[in-house]
């Protein structure tokens, strides 16, 4: 099935929509292995990886949100019903995606756990220490998780829908070049 060069989203589009991808899949591998955080953790193995990929997904969705408000998506003819639920999916993991890791961000440093990444440099601490509130918002930080499941499942499902049900080029847009 052949798509038209301007109904496809462009290089760097498809570059940071499948670094985000990447990115997601390692911190659900990564959050789902690692051990429990305890009062005296260290934020170390596989607990630094899954701040370094946080950090990482943070600086990813910027670039794509910068890149997205300055470069519009290529046309569609889908219905205003299934643009409209595509674009409250789309607003709907973008903000989850930025919302998870600051999060983490906000309860690591009321933790007082140091967050280095990569083992290159370390972020710095962005809310006063109070361990009470910290393993309230990663219990939030956990939920996002979970949502963020959730909208991936319907967007991978959606795109299923598209290529297999529909037989339209939705889901060609974002892989091929």
């Amino acid at each position: 099935m052949q798509i038209a060069a301007d109904s496809r989203y462009d290089f760097v589009a498809r570059l940071l929509h499948w670094l985000v991808v990447a990115l997601v899949a390692a911190q659900f591998v990564i959050g789902w292995t690692m051990p429990d955080v305890h009062r005296d953790t260290r934020p170390v193995g596989e607990i630094a990886w899954h701040l370094g990929v946080g950090t990482a997904l943070v600086a990813a969705m910027v670039c794509r949100l910068l890149w997205r408000a300055t470069h519009r998506p290529p046309p569609d003819d889908q219905t205003p019903f299934m643009r409209a639920v595509a674009a409250l999916t789309h607003v709907g993991l973008y903000a989850l995606l930025i919302a998870q890791p600051i999060a983490g961000w906000i309860a690591t440093s009321a933790y007082r756990a140091p967050i280095t990444v990569f083992g290159l440099f370390e972020l710095p601490p962005i809310w006063p220490e109070n361990r009470a509130f910290s393993e309230q918002l990663f219990y939030v930080h956990a939920l996002l998780g979970i949502a963020i499941a959730c909208l991936v499942a319907a967007h991978i499902g959606a795109a299923m829908y598209h290529h297999f049900v529909c037989r339209d080029r939705i889901l060609l847009r974002m892989i091929t070049g």
